[in-house]
C-alpha cells in the first residue's frame, strides 16, 4: 500500500471518529434542552458544584433536574433513604425540610421517570412517588411599546378595581412581603427597584442542609441554587410590576402597591420552563424565611400544571401552616376547570385563591379558565400595562396578570390589617368583590376584586 493511501485511510478514520464524538455531544445537548423532553435527566453532580462553576442556568437546570419526587413514610431515617437510593444507583439530591420525608432523587441510569417512580412506590418505606413534572409558564400577549407621557391613561384596570379610592386610605407598606414564584424579577428595573425585598442585615443567609448556604440578598434562584433571582424571561417581572411597580419618574403607579416588598422566587428558566421540584424548593425557601422572621404573607403563582402533584400540594399545605396565602391563576385555556383541572388552582387547600381574568367590558376574558366551584374570583387580565425587561413596560394578557392583581390587593389589605390570619385574609378577599352578571356561574363568588372593599373591611 502506498504512503498516500495510508495517509488517506488514517484521515478517513479520524473523520469518522470525530463525527461520532460530535454526534454524541449533540445528543447530550438535546437532552439538556428543557423544551425537548418532559422530564429532563440529570447528571451525578451537586447543584452547588454547578452554581460555583458559573454554568448557564438552562444547562444547569437540565443537568441537575431530578427525575422523581419521593415521599418516604414517617420513621424512615436519612440513612435508610440513602441506602435505598444507593441500591437503585440513584442520587438523593435534597430533602425538603418543610415536608418531612419528601425528597428529590436523580436517577443515574437515566431511566424513564414514570418507571423510576413506580419502582419507589413499590417499596414499603414509600408513601408516594411521582415524576418531576415540567411546568411551562403561560405567555399569551406581550406588546412592547416605548413609554409615552400619557401611558398612565392605559391603566384601565386600576380604576376598575377602585384602586385610586383605596389609595386614599393606604398605598401599601414595605413591611409586607409578597413572593413572586416565577421566572425571577428584574430587581434592577427602575420601576421596581425601590420595592424589592432585601434580606435584613441582621438575618443570616439561607442555609439548606443538602444544598448549602445561599447569600439570598434579594430572594432565591432554584434553577441555579443561588441567591441571584434575576429574570431572564420577563414573565416574573410582568407579574411583579402589577403587584408593586411604578413609572420611572415615580409620578404614577402601574401596580397595586406603591410600597411593598417583592421577594423573587425563581424556578423558571429563560425559556419559560421550570419543574415541580424547583417550585417546591423555592416554596421551601419561602417557608424557612417566614419562620426566620420575614413578614412573607402572600405568594403569587401565575402558572398552571396539568398533572396533580401530591408533592406540590403538600408543600403548599406546609405554607398554609406557616401563614402564607397562595394566589394562583386559574389557567388561560378558555376551559372549565371542573372538566380539566389545573394545579395549583384546583387544590382544595385553605390558603389557595384561584383567579380568573376579566377584560375592559367586565366580562370573562375569552382565554380565561373558569369554574363555579374551584375558581373563586376574577380580576383584570387583558391588555394590562406592567414592567418588562430592560427598564421597559409592556401590555400583557392572561390569568397570570389577574392573579397578580389579587396578590397586590392582598398586600394592600395587609397594610391596613397587618394582624389578619391567612384564613381571615382569604375570607376578606373573597368578600371584597363587585358582583358582575357576566361572572355568575363562572367563579364561586360571582365577582371581580375591589381594592377599596378589601382595605375598608376591618379584620384581625
Amino acid at each position: 500500500m502506498s504512503r498516500n493511501k495510508i495517509i488517506f485511510y488514517v484521515a478517513a478514520v479520524l473523520v469518522i471518529v470525530l463525527a461520532l464524538v460530535f454526534g454524541a455531544q449533540v445528543k447530550k445537548l438535546q437532552k439538556q434542552l428543557p423544551a425537548a423532553v418532559r422530564i429532563i435527566p440529570s447528571e451525578s453532580k451537586s447543584r452547588s458544584d454547578v452554581a460555583q462553576n458559573g454554568s448557564d442556568e438552562n444547562v444547569a437546570n437540565a443537568a441537575l433536574r431530578p427525575e422523581v419526587l419521593v415521599k418516604f413514610r414517617a420513621g424512615t431515617s436519612s440513612d435508610q433513604i440513602v441506602q435505598i437510593t444507593s441500591r437503585f444507583n440513584d442520587q438523593l439530591q435534597d430533602e425538603i425540610e418543610a415536608v418531612p420525608g419528601l425528597t428529590s432523587i436523580n436517577d443515574r441510569d437515566d431511566g424513564d421517570a414514570a418507571a423510576v417512580a413506580a419502582q419507589y412506590r413499590a417499596l414499603p418505606e414509600v408513601e408516594y412517588a411521582e415524576p418531576n413534572y415540567e411546568i411551562e409558564i403561560d405567555q399569551r400577549v406581550a406588546n412592547r411599546q416605548p413609554l409615552r407621557a400619557d401611558r398612565q391613561t392605559e391603566q384601565w384596570a386600576l380604576s376598575r378595581i377602585a384602586l385610586p379610592e383605596a389609595w386614599n386610605k393606604t398605598t401599601g407598606s414595605n413591611g409586607i412581603v409578597v413572593g413572586v414564584l416565577d421566572s425571577g424579577v428584574e430587581y434592577t428595573h427602575v420601576g421596581l427597584v425601590n420595592n424589592i425585598w432585601t434580606r435584613p442585615s441582621g438575618m443570616m443567609p439561607y442555609h439548606d442542609q443538602d444544598l448549602g448556604t445561599i447569600d439570598d440578598v434579594h430572594g432565591y434562584n432554584a434553577v441555579a441554587n443561588d441567591g441571584d433571582p434575576l429574570d431572564a424571561n420577563g414573565h416574573g417581572t410582568a407579574c411583579a410590576g402589577i403587584v408593586g411597580g411604578y413609572f420611572e419618574t415615580r409620578s404614577g403607579s402601574c401596580g397595586v402597591n406603591q410600597h411593598v416588598a417583592i421577594m423573587p422566587l425563581k424556578f423558571v428558566n429563560a425559556g419559560g420552563f421550570g419543574s415541580t421540584a424547583d417550585a417546591i424548593e423555592a416554596i421551601n425557601y419561602a417557608i424557612e424565611r417566614r419562620r426566620a422572621g420575614v413578614n412573607l404573607r402572600v405568594i403569587n403563582v401565575s402558572w398552571e400544571l396539568g398533572e396533580r402533584s401530591r408533592a406540590l400540594e403538600e408543600t403548599i399545605r406546609a405554607a398554609y401552616a406557616a401563614g402564607i396565602l397562595f394566589v394562583v391563576s386559574s389557567g388561560s385555556d378558555g376551559a372549565n376547570n371542573d372538566g380539566r383541572p389545573r394545579y395549583p388552582a384546583n387544590y382544595t387547600i385553605g390558603n389557595v385563591i384561584s383567579v380568573a381574568a376579566t377584560n375592559k367590558s367586565d366580562v370573562l376574558a375569552q382565554f380565561s379558565n373558569y369554574s363555579a366551584g374551584s375558581v373563586h374570583l376574577a380580576a383584570p387580565g387583558e391588555a394590562v400595562l406592567t414592567t418588562a425587561l430592560g427598564n421597559e413596560y409592556e401590555l400583557h394578557s392572561g390569568t397570570a396578570m389577574a392573579a397578580s392583581f389579587v396578590s397586590g390587593v392582598a398586600a394592600l389589605a395587609l397594610s391596613v390589617h397587618p394582624n389578619a390570619s391567612v384564613d381571615q385574609l382569604r375570607a376578606l378577599l373573597l368578600e371584597a368583590v363587585d358582583n358582575l352578571p357576566a361572572l355568575q356561574g363562572k367563579v364561586s363568588t360571582g365577582g371581580r376584586i375591589n381594592a377599596l372593599r378589601a382595605v375598608g373591611q376591618p379584620r384581625g
